[in-house]
Protein backbone atom coordinates (compact mmCIF):
# COMPACT_ATOMS: atom_id res chain seq x y z
CA UNK A 1 0.00 0.00 0.00
CA UNK A 2 1.25 3.24 -1.45
CA UNK A 3 1.57 6.69 1.70
CA UNK A 4 1.21 10.01 0.99
CA UNK A 5 4.38 11.61 2.56
CA UNK A 6 4.55 14.58 -0.07
CA UNK A 7 0.93 16.28 -0.26
CA UNK A 8 1.74 19.49 1.97
CA UNK A 9 -1.08 20.05 4.64
CA UNK A 10 -2.05 23.01 5.09
CA UNK A 11 -0.80 23.48 8.80
CA UNK A 12 -0.28 27.23 9.47
CA UNK A 13 -3.84 29.05 11.47
CA UNK A 14 -4.77 25.12 11.88
CA UNK A 15 -3.06 25.13 15.91
CA UNK A 16 0.09 23.95 15.33
CA UNK A 17 2.80 24.38 17.34
CA UNK A 18 5.25 24.35 14.60
CA UNK A 19 3.51 26.80 13.02
CA UNK A 20 1.47 29.08 15.04
CA UNK A 21 4.01 29.69 18.23
CA UNK A 22 6.47 30.76 15.41
CA UNK A 23 6.53 34.46 16.58
CA UNK A 24 5.98 34.02 20.00
CA UNK A 25 9.14 31.71 20.26
CA UNK A 26 10.95 34.03 17.88
CA UNK A 27 9.55 36.97 17.89
CA UNK A 28 9.83 37.05 13.96
CA UNK A 29 7.34 35.20 11.77
CA UNK A 30 6.66 34.53 7.86
CA UNK A 31 3.84 33.73 6.06
CA UNK A 32 6.80 32.00 3.89
CA UNK A 33 8.49 30.72 6.57
CA UNK A 34 9.60 26.90 6.45
CA UNK A 35 9.27 25.24 10.08
CA UNK A 36 11.96 22.52 10.83
CA UNK A 37 12.01 23.04 14.15
CA UNK A 38 8.96 21.45 16.64
CA UNK A 39 9.43 17.77 16.90
CA UNK A 40 6.65 16.51 14.95
CA UNK A 41 6.48 15.75 11.74
CA UNK A 42 4.33 17.30 8.24
CA UNK A 43 2.60 14.46 7.52
CA UNK A 44 -1.08 12.62 8.04
CA UNK A 45 -1.11 10.21 10.35
CA UNK A 46 -1.38 6.66 9.32
CA UNK A 47 -4.24 5.49 7.89
CA UNK A 48 -4.86 2.90 10.63
CA UNK A 49 -4.47 5.52 13.42
CA UNK A 50 -7.16 8.08 11.37
CA UNK A 51 -9.97 5.01 11.14
CA UNK A 52 -9.24 4.62 14.98
CA UNK A 53 -10.41 7.81 15.58
CA UNK A 54 -13.36 8.26 13.65
CA UNK A 55 -14.61 5.19 14.81
CA UNK A 56 -14.45 6.61 18.59
CA UNK A 57 -16.01 9.62 17.32
CA UNK A 58 -18.93 7.76 15.57
CA UNK A 59 -19.51 5.87 18.87
CA UNK A 60 -19.61 9.24 20.67
CA UNK A 61 -18.50 8.46 23.98
CA UNK A 62 -16.17 11.07 25.13
CA UNK A 63 -15.83 9.52 29.17
CA UNK A 64 -12.94 7.88 30.97
CA UNK A 65 -10.87 5.64 30.09
CA UNK A 66 -10.92 2.14 31.19
CA UNK A 67 -9.20 -1.68 30.77
CA UNK A 68 -6.34 -0.94 29.16
CA UNK A 69 -5.10 -4.62 28.83
CA UNK A 70 -6.20 -4.68 25.03
CA UNK A 71 -3.85 -1.41 24.43
CA UNK A 72 -1.39 -3.22 26.95
CA UNK A 73 -1.06 -6.47 24.15
CA UNK A 74 -1.01 -4.53 21.07
CA UNK A 75 2.11 -3.05 22.44
CA UNK A 76 4.26 -6.18 23.55
CA UNK A 77 2.97 -7.38 19.93
CA UNK A 78 4.39 -4.37 18.57
CA UNK A 79 7.56 -4.24 20.61
CA UNK A 80 8.56 -8.20 20.20
CA UNK A 81 7.60 -7.85 16.44
CA UNK A 82 9.82 -5.11 16.12
CA UNK A 83 12.64 -5.02 18.38
CA UNK A 84 12.57 -8.21 19.96
CA UNK A 85 11.39 -7.57 22.81
CA UNK A 86 9.56 -9.52 25.37
CA UNK A 87 7.42 -7.57 28.20
CA UNK A 88 4.84 -8.65 30.18
CA UNK A 89 2.48 -6.49 28.98
CA UNK A 90 1.30 -5.56 33.03
CA UNK A 91 4.59 -4.05 32.91
CA UNK A 92 2.92 -0.64 31.24
CA UNK A 93 1.42 2.10 32.72
CA UNK A 94 0.35 5.24 30.77
CA UNK A 95 1.62 8.63 31.23
CA UNK A 96 0.25 12.28 29.88
CA UNK A 97 3.62 12.08 27.37
CA UNK A 98 7.09 11.07 27.68
CA UNK A 99 8.07 14.25 29.94
CA UNK A 100 5.21 13.50 32.39
CA UNK A 101 6.53 9.61 33.21
CA UNK A 102 10.33 10.95 33.40
CA UNK A 103 8.88 13.46 35.78
CA UNK A 104 7.15 10.30 37.69
CA UNK A 105 10.42 8.74 37.63
CA UNK A 106 12.44 11.43 39.25
CA UNK A 107 9.74 11.98 41.89
CA UNK A 108 9.99 8.42 42.71
CA UNK A 109 13.59 8.36 42.99
CA UNK A 110 15.23 11.60 44.18
CA UNK A 111 14.69 14.47 46.54
CA UNK A 112 14.94 18.22 45.63
CA UNK A 113 18.44 18.98 45.35
CA UNK A 114 19.17 15.60 44.27
CA UNK A 115 21.21 15.39 41.15
CA UNK A 116 19.92 14.14 37.68
CA UNK A 117 22.33 13.25 35.13
CA UNK A 118 21.62 14.36 31.05
CA UNK A 119 24.50 13.65 28.60
CA UNK A 120 24.38 16.54 26.40
CA UNK A 121 23.66 17.91 24.34
CA UNK A 122 20.49 16.26 24.42
CA UNK A 123 16.55 17.09 24.10
CA UNK A 124 16.31 20.37 26.31
CA UNK A 125 13.09 18.68 28.08
CA UNK A 126 14.69 17.35 30.38
CA UNK A 127 16.44 20.71 31.55
CA UNK A 128 13.07 22.02 31.98
CA UNK A 129 11.20 19.33 34.04
CA UNK A 130 14.45 18.67 36.36
CA UNK A 131 14.51 21.89 37.42
CA UNK A 132 11.31 22.51 37.28
CA UNK A 133 10.72 19.68 39.96
CA UNK A 134 13.96 21.38 42.43
CA UNK A 135 16.50 19.14 41.24
CA UNK A 136 20.05 20.14 39.55
CA UNK A 137 20.51 19.01 35.90
CA UNK A 138 24.19 17.41 36.06
CA UNK A 139 25.95 17.68 32.53
CA UNK A 140 27.91 15.13 31.12
CA UNK A 141 29.25 16.28 28.08
CA UNK A 142 29.67 13.87 25.08
CA UNK A 143 32.53 13.46 22.92
CA UNK A 144 32.54 13.51 19.70
CA UNK A 145 34.21 10.44 17.57
CA UNK A 146 34.76 10.04 14.09
CA UNK A 147 31.64 12.38 13.39
CA UNK A 148 29.40 10.70 15.99
CA UNK A 149 28.77 11.25 19.45
CA UNK A 150 30.27 8.89 22.60
CA UNK A 151 29.65 8.89 26.61
CA UNK A 152 32.56 9.87 28.13
CA UNK A 153 31.73 7.27 31.19
CA UNK A 154 35.04 7.76 32.69
CA UNK A 155 34.91 11.89 32.82
CA UNK A 156 31.83 11.60 34.34
CA UNK A 157 32.85 9.07 37.11
CA UNK A 158 35.62 11.54 38.17
CA UNK A 159 32.82 14.66 38.47
CA UNK A 160 30.33 13.02 39.96
CA UNK A 161 29.85 14.47 43.61
CA UNK A 162 27.56 12.14 45.45
CA UNK A 163 24.51 13.44 45.36
CA UNK A 164 23.16 11.96 42.08
CA UNK A 165 20.50 10.15 41.86
CA UNK A 166 19.30 9.07 37.76
CA UNK A 167 21.17 8.94 34.78
CA UNK A 168 19.24 9.92 31.99
CA UNK A 169 19.96 8.09 28.23
CA UNK A 170 17.93 9.39 25.06
CA UNK A 171 18.26 6.57 22.72
CA UNK A 172 18.12 7.01 19.78
CA UNK A 173 19.73 9.82 20.81
CA UNK A 174 18.06 13.80 20.09
CA UNK A 175 19.25 15.50 18.61
CA UNK A 176 21.98 13.80 16.08
CA UNK A 177 20.27 10.34 15.79
CA UNK A 178 23.05 8.16 17.19
CA UNK A 179 21.66 4.78 17.88
CA UNK A 180 23.81 3.25 20.91
CA UNK A 181 25.31 -0.26 20.28
CA UNK A 182 24.87 -3.28 22.77
CA UNK A 183 28.46 -2.28 24.15
CA UNK A 184 27.72 1.39 24.96
CA UNK A 185 23.93 0.55 26.64
CA UNK A 186 25.87 -2.12 28.55
CA UNK A 187 28.52 0.01 29.84
CA UNK A 188 26.00 2.58 31.07
CA UNK A 189 23.56 0.29 32.49
CA UNK A 190 26.67 -1.00 34.62
CA UNK A 191 27.97 2.44 35.33
CA UNK A 192 24.58 2.76 37.30
CA UNK A 193 24.94 -0.33 38.96
CA UNK A 194 28.22 0.71 40.25
CA UNK A 195 27.21 4.35 41.08
CA UNK A 196 23.87 3.06 42.79
CA UNK A 197 22.05 5.05 40.24
CA UNK A 198 18.61 4.64 38.49
CA UNK A 199 18.70 4.87 34.80
CA UNK A 200 15.73 6.04 32.92
CA UNK A 201 15.86 4.90 29.10
CA UNK A 202 13.96 7.30 26.69
CA UNK A 203 13.10 5.35 23.75
CA UNK A 204 10.63 7.24 22.16
CA UNK A 205 12.77 7.42 18.61
CA UNK A 206 12.94 3.83 18.65
CA UNK A 207 10.61 3.26 15.92
CA UNK A 208 12.56 5.90 13.51
CA UNK A 209 15.20 3.97 12.42
CA UNK A 210 16.39 4.18 9.18
CA UNK A 211 16.50 0.87 6.73
CA UNK A 212 19.46 -0.96 7.12
CA UNK A 213 20.38 0.30 11.47
CA UNK A 214 18.94 -1.84 13.99
CA UNK A 215 17.93 -0.18 17.32
CA UNK A 216 18.04 -2.21 20.63
CA UNK A 217 16.17 -1.61 23.60
CA UNK A 218 18.35 -0.57 26.53
CA UNK A 219 16.46 -3.82 29.08
CA UNK A 220 17.32 -6.16 25.46
CA UNK A 221 21.31 -4.91 25.71
CA UNK A 222 21.46 -5.12 29.68
CA UNK A 223 18.42 -7.30 31.25
CA UNK A 224 20.62 -8.26 34.42
CA UNK A 225 20.24 -4.22 35.34
CA UNK A 226 16.47 -4.49 35.19
CA UNK A 227 16.23 -3.32 38.62
CA UNK A 228 17.32 -0.28 37.89
CA UNK A 229 15.83 0.72 35.13
CA UNK A 230 13.37 2.32 33.85
CA UNK A 231 11.88 2.66 29.67
CA UNK A 232 10.06 5.82 28.26
CA UNK A 233 8.38 5.32 25.25
CA UNK A 234 5.54 6.35 22.84
CA UNK A 235 3.57 6.18 19.64
CA UNK A 236 4.03 10.11 19.26
CA UNK A 237 7.46 10.39 17.55
CA UNK A 238 6.91 7.78 15.18
CA UNK A 239 3.57 7.85 13.87
CA UNK A 240 3.34 11.62 14.32
CA UNK A 241 0.80 11.40 17.16
CA UNK A 242 1.98 14.10 19.80
CA UNK A 243 -1.19 16.11 20.40
CA UNK A 244 -2.93 13.05 22.15
CA UNK A 245 -0.50 13.57 24.84
CA UNK A 246 -0.01 10.08 25.38
CA UNK A 247 3.10 8.42 26.54
CA UNK A 248 4.30 5.08 28.29
CA UNK A 249 6.29 3.88 30.65
CA UNK A 250 7.78 0.24 31.00
CA UNK A 251 8.83 -0.83 34.94
CA UNK A 252 10.19 -4.34 34.63
CA UNK A 253 10.50 -5.56 38.45
CA UNK A 254 7.72 -5.54 41.02
CA UNK A 255 9.80 -3.26 43.07
CA UNK A 256 9.52 -0.23 40.61
CA UNK A 257 5.81 -0.56 39.92
CA UNK A 258 5.34 -0.89 43.66
CA UNK A 259 7.80 2.07 44.05
CA UNK A 260 5.83 4.67 41.61
CA UNK A 261 2.78 3.33 42.42
CA UNK A 262 2.12 6.09 44.99
CA UNK A 263 3.49 8.68 42.12
CA UNK A 264 0.66 7.37 39.65
CA UNK A 265 -2.20 7.05 42.01
CA UNK A 266 -0.91 11.46 43.42
CA UNK A 267 -2.14 12.22 39.68
CA UNK A 268 -5.40 10.61 40.20
CA UNK A 269 -5.83 10.81 36.07
CA UNK A 270 -6.92 8.02 33.42
CA UNK A 271 -5.72 7.69 30.05
CA UNK A 272 -6.55 9.83 27.68
CA UNK A 273 -9.22 8.48 25.62
CA UNK A 274 -7.88 9.14 22.20
CA UNK A 275 -4.20 8.56 22.86
CA UNK A 276 -5.12 5.14 23.73
CA UNK A 277 -7.23 4.21 21.31
CA UNK A 278 -4.16 5.92 19.20
CA UNK A 279 -1.65 3.39 20.36
CA UNK A 280 -3.65 0.23 19.84
CA UNK A 281 -4.07 1.09 16.46
CA UNK A 282 -0.24 2.30 15.74
CA UNK A 283 1.14 -0.73 17.64
CA UNK A 284 -1.83 -3.35 15.99
CA UNK A 285 -1.67 -2.09 12.44
CA UNK A 286 0.82 0.67 11.78
CA UNK A 287 3.46 -2.01 10.43
CA UNK A 288 3.30 -0.83 6.67
CA UNK A 289 3.16 2.59 7.17
CA UNK A 290 6.31 2.78 9.48
CA UNK A 291 8.19 1.01 7.17
CA UNK A 292 7.38 3.47 4.22
CA UNK A 293 7.70 6.71 6.68
CA UNK A 294 11.01 4.83 7.93
CA UNK A 295 12.38 4.96 3.66
CA UNK A 296 10.94 8.45 3.14
CA UNK A 297 12.68 10.32 6.03
CA UNK A 298 16.40 8.02 5.41
CA UNK A 299 16.21 9.62 1.96
CA UNK A 300 15.77 13.07 3.26
CA UNK A 301 18.18 12.94 5.24
CA UNK A 302 20.65 11.31 2.34
CA UNK A 303 19.65 14.82 0.57
CA UNK A 304 19.91 16.80 3.40
CA UNK A 305 22.87 15.40 4.57
CA UNK A 306 24.25 15.84 0.87
CA UNK A 307 23.25 19.88 0.38
CA UNK A 308 24.44 20.97 3.94
CA UNK A 309 27.39 19.53 3.86
CA UNK A 310 28.12 20.84 0.24
CA UNK A 311 28.08 24.59 2.29
CA UNK A 312 31.31 25.14 2.83
CA UNK A 313 31.88 25.15 6.96
CA UNK A 314 29.07 23.19 7.27
CA UNK A 315 28.71 19.78 8.11
CA UNK A 316 25.83 17.44 9.20
CA UNK A 317 26.65 14.76 11.98
CA UNK A 318 25.86 11.15 10.62
CA UNK A 319 22.89 9.67 11.79
CA UNK A 320 20.90 6.58 11.81
CA UNK A 321 17.08 7.17 13.37
CA UNK A 322 15.34 9.96 14.01
CA UNK A 323 14.56 13.22 11.58
CA UNK A 324 16.14 15.11 14.21
CA UNK A 325 19.53 16.28 12.40
CA UNK A 326 22.80 18.20 14.33
CA UNK A 327 24.15 20.80 12.23
CA UNK A 328 27.58 21.73 13.07
CA UNK A 329 28.48 25.44 11.86
CA UNK A 330 31.36 26.23 14.18
CA UNK A 331 33.83 26.28 11.28
CA UNK A 332 32.22 29.67 10.08
CA UNK A 333 33.32 31.24 13.23
CA UNK A 334 30.01 32.83 13.77
CA UNK A 335 28.54 33.59 17.04
CA UNK A 336 25.29 32.14 17.68
CA UNK A 337 22.89 34.80 17.29
CA UNK A 338 24.23 35.65 13.98
CA UNK A 339 23.55 31.75 13.29
CA UNK A 340 19.96 31.97 14.34
CA UNK A 341 19.50 34.95 12.28
CA UNK A 342 20.74 33.56 9.27
CA UNK A 343 18.78 30.78 9.91
CA UNK A 344 15.55 31.73 10.81
CA UNK A 345 14.93 35.75 9.58
CA UNK A 346 17.43 35.22 6.28
CA UNK A 347 16.28 32.05 4.93
CA UNK A 348 13.13 32.04 6.86
CA UNK A 349 13.96 28.08 7.96
CA UNK A 350 12.69 27.80 11.54
CA UNK A 351 15.31 25.52 13.38
CA UNK A 352 16.65 25.19 17.02
CA UNK A 353 19.53 26.80 18.27
CA UNK A 354 22.00 24.38 19.63
CA UNK A 355 22.45 26.33 22.82
CA UNK A 356 18.64 25.27 23.89
CA UNK A 357 20.75 21.76 24.03
CA UNK A 358 23.15 22.26 26.32
CA UNK A 359 26.99 21.69 26.62
CA UNK A 360 28.19 21.37 23.28
CA UNK A 361 25.49 22.84 21.32
CA UNK A 362 27.32 26.63 20.64
CA UNK A 363 27.76 26.75 16.92
CA UNK A 364 25.22 23.97 15.98
CA UNK A 365 21.38 23.92 15.54
CA UNK A 366 18.98 21.24 14.49
CA UNK A 367 16.38 20.69 11.73
CA UNK A 368 13.47 18.86 11.86
CA UNK A 369 13.05 17.02 8.29
CA UNK A 370 10.15 15.13 9.12
CA UNK A 371 8.44 17.49 5.83
CA UNK A 372 7.36 16.57 2.34
CA UNK A 373 10.47 16.31 0.30
CA UNK A 374 9.51 19.42 -2.20
CA UNK A 375 9.37 22.03 1.04
CA UNK A 376 12.90 20.51 2.09
CA UNK A 377 14.40 21.19 -0.97
CA UNK A 378 13.11 24.98 -0.94
CA UNK A 379 14.40 25.07 2.46
CA UNK A 380 17.76 23.91 1.29
CA UNK A 381 17.63 26.33 -1.36
CA UNK A 382 16.95 29.27 1.29
CA UNK A 383 20.09 27.89 3.37
CA UNK A 384 22.41 27.48 0.71
CA UNK A 385 21.63 31.04 -0.31
CA UNK A 386 21.71 32.27 3.52
CA UNK A 387 25.16 30.98 4.14
CA UNK A 388 26.87 30.24 0.15
CA UNK A 389 28.15 33.77 0.53
CA UNK A 390 31.13 32.69 3.43
CA UNK A 391 33.86 31.14 2.22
Amino acid sequence: MAFDFDTPLPLRGKHTSKYDNIARAYGFDDPDAIAMWVADMDFKAAPVILDALREEIEFGYCGYFGNTTPVDESLAAWLKDRHGYEIDPSWARYTHGVISGYGDIISAYSEPGDGVIVFSPVYHAFFRQIEAMGRVVVESPLVVENGRFEMDLEGLAGSLKGNERIVTLCSPHNPGGRIWSVEELRAVAAFCAAHDLVLISDEIHMDLTFPGAKFVPTLVAAPEYADRIAILIAASKAFNTAGAETGIAIYPTAEMRARLAPVILDRESSPNRYGMAIIKAAFSGGHAWMDAAQVYLAENFRIFKERMDAIPGVSVMDMDATYLTWVSFEELGMDDAELLKRSVRDAKVISNPGTQFGIGGSGHMRYNIALPRAKLIEALNRLEAAFGDIQ
